[in-house]
């Protein structure tokens, strides 16, 4: 039996939940999520509902597997033993969607006759989680350009320091992580991914990433493309927007509308160049 999975979000913001989302749509995954404030604030910063380790912030993944699997146990905080049939909690988004893409087929491994040598398989899925990291590094740069201070203050609070931030994200950043993404894509044995010839979850998180970029930042995000120096990686956002099953997700109401989240549109920090 597989595995039911709730992910613990911030309710109203897609965030860097959506990469786990889009994960679970792409392969029609069963899901749930709880969203409550109150009730996700139990999952982090302690250990006595989660059980060890603690998570810093969401989002947080609850693993629920078949109870007669195992016998072993696990500590909580007050030391108490919990049967393996209790839920596992994962967070850290990097983290999540590295345990979720051999479970969902996302890993870049070849399967059927052409299976190759484990110790290969770990090499694959250690390098599709490599490219998507470097995806998720843009992400939290992306975030960056508008909190360049302190995350714990206010946009308006840092304005002027934003201004900078954006400017050399637009000029230097964008262009900088676009070319290496261009350049995986164009190396790839097959131009429709960025890895291997099935999707992964270094796919998605480059559809997220792009999709994200083009609300923050328009202007740029056109130009960039109209110079026709990241064809691929625009053509591949586009390719994954169109499989079937990310289709019926974005025009769902599941698919979260981008708000004070990490991606947000300030005017004044867009621009052509």
């Amino acid at each position: 039996m597989a595995p039911k999975y709730v992910l613990h979000y911030w309710p109203s913001i897609p965030g860097r939940g959506e990469y786990i989302r889009l994960a679970f749509e792409a392969t029609g995954t069963a899901y749930t999520e709880s969203n409550e404030p109150k009730t996700l604030l139990k999952h982090v910063m302690s250990c006595s509902k989660v059980g060890h380790p603690p998570h810093f912030a969401p989002p947080v993944l609850e693993i629920q597997l078949e109870a007669a699997r195992s016998t072993k146990s696990r500590k909580t905080e007050t030391s108490e033993d919990v049967k393996s049939s209790s839920p596992f909690f994962l967070s850290q988004t990097p983290a999540i969607l590295a345990y979720l893409a051999p479970h969902l087929g996302l890993d870049g491994v070849k399967k059927g006759k052409n299976e190759e040598d484990p110790e290969v398989d770990q090499i694959r899925r250690a390098q599709v989680n490599q490219i998507t990291l470097t995806i998720l590094d843009l992400n939290s740069e992306v975030h960056d350009s508008h909190h360049p201070v302190a995350s714990s203050a206010y946009y308006e609070e840092q304005v002027p320091e934003a201004k900078k931030r954006a400017e050399d994200l637009r000029k230097v950043r964008l262009p900088k992580f676009l070319k290496l993404f261009e350049e995986t894509i164009a190396s790839n044995e097959d131009e429709d991914h960025l890895y291997g010839s099935s999707l992964t979850t270094a796919d998605l998180a480059l559809f997220q990433l792009i999709d994200g970029i083009q609300f923050a930042f328009p202007k740029r995000a056109a130009a960039l493309e109209k110079s026709g120096k990241y064809a691929k990686v625009f053509a591949l956002k586009q390719a994954v927007a169109k499989l079937p099953k990310i289709k019926a997700y974005l025009e769902s109401e599941r698919r979260l509308p981008y708000s004070d989240g990490i991606f947000r549109h300030y005017p004044e920090l867009d621009g052509e160049d």
